[in-house]
């Protein structure tokens, strides 16, 4: 089973002025799609910039699994010879998605649609992880699922031998959820449908039209709806990755709260249902600036200046912003720390079925460091001790969560003291270049 070995500590500490480029990593969610699209078309597809984490990895793994041939070329470069909607072979192996969420969300969408049974597992946190919201949808297909107490990993998808479309209303605000959806949508005769209450990012939608699906959405009064036609044969694509947002939150936050810092973040994919950190960091008196304004592969891009920002002041984040910045709470709540006043985030249940509990996790690291946190089932709020006022020297527990340990290592580079976490190593999971990257930009980090 996966895991991410024996634990090893990590601490940050308060860093001189943070300057420099940060080139981050491709985006993970365009990566994983890149490599399942280009498993599901006719041909090769050509890939740049993938990022090359953990979590990426498996899922190239799985598409090799399933009859696609995956190369890595080097230096992010990846082909995959796809093998054709309805082409995938049964695997041999169980299917061991890591940490990934999504990697095993969307794979669960892409093969449920097909004759074939496969056995999907994962680390410790991914094990724990509710499967039902994805398996619920996949079952109405014609999929049956055997799996743990509560819908958990392992579990087996016997996929639908004659699938029937569906019109399915997404119960909660989810990428993965609608994402799966739409993937098993590919293998069925007719059209599919998805209705969002509350849109998502959109890289799906964006990237089966760039396939050569027949897909449109259109606003209503239901919400978003996403119409695909199925069985289609989908066209090899070269795809430029862009650079993954979520990854840029760390070194712009880092810059935002440490004294001097001056931070250039190039190529940062400002997808608008992906950018709403950096619009309420604005909102908070962050001096962040969007500079090179462009497009690339159909997709926002700009180029990030971040700059040590002591007036920052704690905003009640708009909650119909949540969809559009979920994976960033934790390092948003980081900032807060260090803005005078409150910081309410509310709409944001979604945290609690992450790669952790995050809003508990982050609740119990931010106390260990002299933080005041009050937090319900849908929200939570940051009392903001201004920009020399958090005390630091707390442990906390990263909880497998690769975005819970980055997040305490941004706190250490500000806070007084230094911060640490019990396991660095589920950082690998998305940002595997974390450490140096950071370090070359003067941060002080440490292991063991």
């Amino acid at each position: 089973m996966s895991g991410h070995g024996t634990p090893i500590p990590m601490s940050s500490h308060r860093a001189d002025p943070l300057t420099g480029v940060a080139e981050v990593p491709g985006d993970k969610s365009i990566s994983h799609r890149s490599l399942i699209l280009g498993a599901m078309a006719v041909g090769e597809t050509k890939i740049s910039g993938l990022l090359e984490g953990d979590d990426v990895l498996d899922t190239a793994k799985a598409m090799q699994a399933f009859g696609a041939e995956v190369v890595n070329h080097g230096g992010g470069n990846w082909s995959v010879h796809g093998v054709g909607v309805g082409g995938f072979a049964e695997p041999e192996q169980v299917i061991d998605c890591g940490n990934s969420g999504t990697g095993v969300r969307l794979i669960m969408g892409c093969m449920a649609t097909s004759p074939i049974s496969v056995t999907f597992t994962g680390d410790a946190s991914l094990n724990g992880r509710p499967m039902a919201r994805v398996t619920d949808p996949l079952a109405l297909f014609g999929a049956k699922t055997v799996g743990r107490k509560g819908g958990r990993l392992p579990m087996t998808i016997v996929g639908a031998p004659e699938p029937t479309p569906v019109r399915y209303v997404v119960p909660v605000p989810s990428a993965q959820v609608k994402s799966a959806v739409l993937l098993a949508g590919l293998n069925v005769p007719g059209q599919t449908v998805v209705i969002e209450k509350e849109a998502t990012r959109d890289h799906s939608e964006r990237m089966l039209a760039g396939f050569g699906a027949e897909i449109t959405v259109e606003d209503s009064d239901e919400g978003r709806v996403i119409t695909l036609t199925g069985q289609p044969e989908l066209k090899p694509q070269e795809i430029a990755v862009p650079r993954d947002p979520s990854s840029a939150a760390f070194p712009v936050c880092a810059a935002l709260i440490t004294p001097g810092s001056d931070v250039l973040v190039p190529g940062i994919g400002l997808n608008p249902t992906r950018a709403g950190l950096f619009y309420t960091l604005q909102d908070m008196g962050a001096d962040l600036t969007f500079e090179n304004m462009r497009e690339e592969g159909g997709e926002p891009v700009a180029d990030l200046r971040a700059k040590y920002s002591p007036d920052m002041k704690g905003i009640a984040v708009p909650p119909e912003r949540a969809a559009s910045m979920i994976d960033e709470y934790p390092v948003l709540a980081v900032v807060a720390s260090f803005a005078t006043g409150k910081t309410m985030m509310a709409g944001v249940k979604e945290l609690r079925v992450k790669e952790s509990d995050r809003i508990d996790a982050m609740a119990r690291g931010l106390r260990a460091n002299g933080l005041t946190v009050d937090e319900g089932e849908d929200w939570w709020s940051v009392e903001g001790l201004g920009p020399d006022g958090v005390p630091g020297g707390g442990t906390c527990e990263s909880f497998l969560d690769h975005r819970i340990a980055m997040s305490f290592m941004v706190m250490g580079m500000g806070a007084k003291n230094p911060v640490t976490v019990d396991d660095g190593n589920p950082i690998t999971t998305s940002f595997p270049i974390f450490e140096p990257l950071m370090t070359g930009l003067g941060a002080k980090l440490s292991k063991g």
